[in-house]
């Protein structure tokens, strides 16, 4: 079968950090990825399915590993080669549409779940990632027993695959997975009516944060500051009350709260900010435009920051991550699973609007090149179209 294959290999890895700090996408050229001709996967066990990519989505955790800015921290939950891609809307042997819930939770790997009905994300405890009939992996995407959604075929548990309503498009259905982890931001940020929150940053996750905050709290209030035209015409139209450009983002909560300025931060600011770059500067800027003993939600993936973490002590703020989802609790106290939420918040709010380029496999690195430039070249979500691609054993 043609997957592009993650290969571990010192030299190539090398040789991306260099290209990508060059040219952002261009650890595709020179880097340990390579379109291949593999086999197939093994089914692990029972309950265990393939899947046939339909859309497979470029996130920015891939454009991370691609490009070799990924922490070290996830070298001992990833195993090698993998086959990246975890925004998945797929077919399975009987024909029916799949979206791919990735994480490879206690279920997946033969253990009890922490209690009944959990989300593959649930639990308090990571060793399972490490532990059962596969190899380590964090997610399917980075787990050498699974295969990934860049390829014509992989596996995964019946306990991460959904059903695709009929009345779904393949374009609203691959936005799922990124829709869900907006829905875990927006829960993050435990606001409720009323409330402030501020977004720092416009691409496919800031919108998808204002999303899930519109749909799951729609009388908070969502300032933005979104860089370029489209995101600004993207984030009104998902229902953000003020998107001003990045510069403008402090002024405009000092305004929307009433609260002075002292130095560089304000007096007041936001209830809760939702940082979506990830960087030094964010993240300083996030904790500086959020109110004292307010919160802030990282959900863009940082490597390495520098912090000075003064503000952080002074202001009493809660700095929160946010890695995938789980079984969430809701503003009006009821629990839900976030992926639930996601599935209805993606038809609702036709979110495959936000896919704005597809590429086959043999592409790949035009398609990385446009997905780690996608705000300058006006666009959002960029994606794999495997529809097309026959399936070769």
């Amino acid at each position: 079968m043609k997957a592009l294959l993650f290969r571990r290999s010192e030299v190539r890895y090398v040789a991306a950090v260099v290209a990508g700090r060059l040219a952002r996408g261009e650890g595709a050229r020179v880097g340990p990825l390579a379109l291949s001709d593999i086999d197939p996967p093994e089914l692990p066990g029972p309950g265990w399915r393939r899947v046939t990519p339909m859309l497979s989505g470029i996130c920015g955790s891939d454009l991370a590993t691609v490009d070799g800015h990924a922490s070290r921290y996830f070298e001992p939950l990833v195993s090698f080669p993998f086959v990246p891609g975890h925004e998945v809307v797929g077919r399975l042997e009987d024909g029916s549409r799949v979206v791919l819930e990735p994480v490879l939770g206690h279920v997946a790997r033969g253990f009890e779940p922490p209690f009944a009905d959990a989300a593959p994300g649930d639990g308090d405890d990571y060793g399972h990632l490490i532990a059962g009939p596969l190899e380590p992996g964090i997610q399917i995407g980075y787990c050498a027993s699974t295969g990934g959604g860049w390829s014509t075929q992989f596996v995964a548990h019946e306990s991460q695959l959904h059903r695709v309503p009929d009345a779904m498009s393949d374009e609203a259905a691959v936005m799922v997975e990124p829709a869900a982890v907006g829905v875990h931001a927006a829960l993050r940020a435990d606001v409720g009516p009323g409330a402030t929150v501020a977004v720092i940053g416009a691409g496919t996750m800031g919108l998808l944060s204002v999303a899930g905050l519109k749909y799951l709290v729609p009388g908070a209030r969502v300032i933005v500051g979104a860089k370029y035209p489209h995101q600004r015409a993207l984030a009104t139209a998902l229902g953000a009350d003020l998107v001003v450009e990045p510069a403008s983002l402090k002024r405009t909560v000092r305004r929307a709260v009433g609260c002075r300025m002292i130095g560089e931060d304000l007096a007041g600011g936001a209830d809760a900010t939702i940082d979506t770059l990830g960087t030094s500067t964010s993240i300083r800027d996030a904790i500086g435009v959020t109110r004292p003993r307010g919160r802030v939600v990282l959900v863009g993936m940082p490597a390495t920051v520098r912090l000075e973490l003064t503000a952080l002590w002074h202001r009493e703020t809660e700095l929160v991550g946010t890695y995938t989802y789980c079984t969430e609790k809701l503003p009006d106290g009821a629990r839900a699973k976030a992926f639930a939420i996601a599935l209805d918040l993606a038809q609702e709010m036709d979110l495959g609007r936000l896919v704005s380029a597809t590429y086959p496999l043999d592409r790949f690195v035009d398609a990385i090149r446009h997905a780690a430039n996608a705000g300058r070249r006006a666009s959002v979500k960029v994606a794999f179209d495997l529809r097309g691609e026959k399936h070769r054993a």
